[in-house]
């Protein structure tokens, strides 16, 4: 008896495949020995190695995502017209027999051909820019709070308890009392006048807290500590203002966009590594062109910087569900069934930036007393405790800002969300109708109604 055989359909006959290394890049346009060749990573061996493949009738190129070796020749390649596409190394890893390079390649060109090959989201150029400004910036800010905590320690070790009298060391009365140390104040009393009116600690228990036991290496080691975060916050700077440059002449190339003017929000809290002299609610509203996310509770100028850097406006738009969104973020669950029994049902590993940012938002939502997804929290929290719950707000907050972003559906929640503002105008009118209460008190008591009598 004859074996059956199935043969698998060609997708792509103009397939290449190329095994991206450190060193070098092996590219295969078949799976004879002849259809392999080897080239180096400079950029005249990117241009032989186009020129090679344009002489073989190549179309279409996939090649593994392996780490940032990739970048430049995936450059090359769409410059050259090729149609490329950026394959995660899960897909490619099975290989039978000994594992080599030219074995490798010749199995992602197989894949290709056949079109078992899924590509990688990858952003626009615009997007990408931006994306390595704010990257950058984020690597700045991790270095600067590195150093705030060595300079926390070299003050504990001078038995000079800041931490212990402010909650910031660099905040506003941290920073003048560290610059006036660092210049040679060593009195406590006298750098206890640096403290801010907000302050909760009294001047004389600052005084006391900053008692400088002598220590002149460590105090050495903190003017240096001190210098390095003065600089890097001259870095932050400098990149906050290649960022605004960027994001304006995106909006103002775009009349779509600059069309769009956004009503003013009351109050929302910042965080201080947010972009400074940015106003993000204006420039988020023309970049996404009339979208308003600054609407949505717990969304602030980080998440929205996150959604700009890591994904645009254009990249959300290539995913066509809310699901594929938040597949890709890793916040659905990752169903496994066999035997129509559901093996397991838990988050896949593994975080990019934009989940990262929005589950911060959703715990701030946690912590938020009133508004629709702080109700949907705390009802998740109460079932199934706390970290799942920042688990199914993210997942909330990315199926509505998707819906938003490529839907045009407006945020309309069904219980309203008040601003900081709009909180303290309500006390403030409480506490005034509880004192008119208690005081008996009548229009003409406070004067109502000669200002009555001027406006008729």
């Amino acid at each position: 008896m004859a074996k059956k055989q199935m043969s698998l359909e060609v997708v792509n006959p103009n397939a290449a495949g190329i095994d991206v290394g450190s060193r070098s890049h092996w590219v295969s346009v078949g799976q004879n020995s002849e259809d392999v060749k080897e080239y180096g990573v400079y950029s005249e061996d990117h241009k032989e190695l186009c020129e090679w493949l344009k002489k073989h009738k190549v179309s279409t190129i996939a090649m593994e995502s392996t780490g940032t070796y990739w970048q430049n020749l995936f450059s090359s390649l769409v410059a050259y017209g090729f149609d490329v596409i950026l394959v995660n190394g899960r897909q490619t890893k099975n290989i039978r027999g000994k594992k080599t390079d030219i074995l490798d390649c010749q199995w992602i060109q197989k894949l290709h051909t056949l079109g078992l090959l899924g590509s990688s989201f990858l952003p626009d150029s615009t997007t990408d820019i931006i994306r390595t400004y704010s990257r950058h910036r984020q690597n700045i800010i991790k270095q600067s709070a590195s150093t705030v905590m060595k300079m926390q320690k070299y003050f504990r070790l001078m038995n000079m308890r800041l931490d212990v009298v402010v909650n910031d060391i660099v905040g506003l009365t941290g920073t003048k009392i560290i610059n006036d140390f660092v210049k040679g104040e060593k009195s406590g009393k006298e750098l206890a006048k640096n403290r801010h009116y907000n302050c909760k600690k009294s001047e004389d228990e600052i005084a006391k807290a900053l008692q400088y036991n002598g220590r002149e290496d460590y105090y050495f080691a903190l003017q240096h500590e001190w210098n390095t975060y003065l600089h890097l916050q001259n870095q932050i700077d400098e990149v906050d203002v290649q960022i605004k440059k960027h994001l304006t002449n995106v909006i103002d190339k775009d009349d779509n966009k600059k069309q769009h003017i956004v009503s003013k929000k009351p109050y929302k809290r910042k965080n201080k590594n947010t972009i400074r002299d940015v106003d993000m609610n204006q420039m988020a509203y023309q970049y996404f062109e009339g979208i308003d996310l600054m609407a949505i509770e717990g969304v602030n100028d980080a998440t929205i910087m996150a959604l700009i850097s890591e994904i645009g406006l254009e990249g959300i738009k290539k995913f066509y569900t809310s699901k594929q969104f938040t597949s890709w973020l890793r916040l659905a669950p990752n169903n496994k069934i066999s035997g129509g029994k559901v093996l397991s049902h838990y988050l896949p590993k593994g975080s990019n930036r934009l989940k990262i940012s929005l589950r911060q938002a959703a715990n701030a939502i946690g912590n938020l007393k009133e508004g629709h997804l702080s109700d949907f929290f705390r009802k998740i929290n109460y079932k199934r405790g706390r970290a799942t719950a920042v688990s199914a707000t993210a997942r909330k907050l990315a199926v509505i800002i998707w819906n938003m972003l490529v839907k045009g559906v407006p945020y309309q929640p069904p219980t309203e969300y008040l601003f900081l503002d709009q909180k303290r105008k309500m006390k403030l009118v409480s506490r005034i109708r509880k004192n008119i209460t208690k005081f008996e008190l009548k229009p003409e008591d406070v004067g109502f109604d000669n200002l009555l009598s001027i406006r008729i």
